[in-house]
Protein backbone atom coordinates (compact mmCIF):
# COMPACT_ATOMS: atom_id res chain seq x y z
CA UNK A 1 0.00 0.00 0.00
CA UNK A 2 0.94 3.29 -0.97
CA UNK A 3 1.56 6.53 1.17
CA UNK A 4 -1.60 8.32 -0.23
CA UNK A 5 -3.68 5.01 -0.19
CA UNK A 6 -2.89 4.93 3.71
CA UNK A 7 -3.72 8.47 4.39
CA UNK A 8 -6.89 8.26 2.83
CA UNK A 9 -8.10 5.00 4.19
CA UNK A 10 -6.77 6.10 7.66
CA UNK A 11 -8.93 9.48 7.38
CA UNK A 12 -11.86 7.36 5.52
CA UNK A 13 -11.97 5.19 9.14
CA UNK A 14 -11.59 8.27 11.43
CA UNK A 15 -14.02 9.79 9.75
CA UNK A 16 -16.24 6.20 10.19
CA UNK A 17 -15.55 5.63 13.78
CA UNK A 18 -16.47 9.49 14.83
CA UNK A 19 -19.60 9.02 13.47
CA UNK A 20 -20.54 5.88 14.55
CA UNK A 21 -19.66 6.51 18.32
CA UNK A 22 -21.51 10.40 17.72
CA UNK A 23 -24.84 8.01 16.88
CA UNK A 24 -24.46 5.50 19.59
CA UNK A 25 -22.16 7.08 22.18
CA UNK A 26 -22.56 11.16 22.27
CA UNK A 27 -22.85 14.18 19.41
CA UNK A 28 -19.36 15.41 20.68
CA UNK A 29 -17.96 12.80 18.57
CA UNK A 30 -18.57 14.64 15.52
CA UNK A 31 -15.63 17.37 17.02
CA UNK A 32 -13.46 14.43 16.12
CA UNK A 33 -14.92 14.16 12.48
CA UNK A 34 -14.60 18.31 11.75
CA UNK A 35 -10.98 17.82 13.09
CA UNK A 36 -10.14 15.03 10.56
CA UNK A 37 -11.96 17.30 7.80
CA UNK A 38 -10.10 20.20 8.76
CA UNK A 39 -6.93 18.21 8.59
CA UNK A 40 -7.54 17.31 5.26
CA UNK A 41 -8.62 20.50 4.12
CA UNK A 42 -5.51 22.15 5.24
CA UNK A 43 -2.99 19.81 3.55
CA UNK A 44 -4.52 20.12 0.44
CA UNK A 45 -3.39 23.57 0.52
CA UNK A 46 -0.24 23.02 2.43
CA UNK A 47 0.97 19.42 1.64
CA UNK A 48 1.61 19.13 5.61
CA UNK A 49 0.15 15.99 6.41
CA UNK A 50 0.97 14.21 10.21
CA UNK A 51 -0.72 11.20 9.43
CA UNK A 52 1.56 11.45 6.41
CA UNK A 53 4.59 11.54 7.94
CA UNK A 54 3.43 8.55 10.62
CA UNK A 55 3.22 6.41 7.72
CA UNK A 56 6.01 7.13 5.96
CA UNK A 57 8.15 6.26 9.04
CA UNK A 58 6.93 3.14 9.62
CA UNK A 59 7.74 1.95 5.92
CA UNK A 60 4.87 2.83 3.80
CA UNK A 61 6.54 3.90 -0.18
CA UNK A 62 5.50 7.63 -1.51
CA UNK A 63 2.64 8.00 -3.44
CA UNK A 64 2.11 11.10 -5.77
CA UNK A 65 0.69 13.45 -2.73
CA UNK A 66 2.64 13.43 0.47
CA UNK A 67 6.29 13.17 -0.78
Amino acid sequence: MNLDKAVLAFAGCVVLVSVALAHFVSPWWLLLTAFAGANMLQASFTGFCPAAMIFKKIGCRSGEAFR
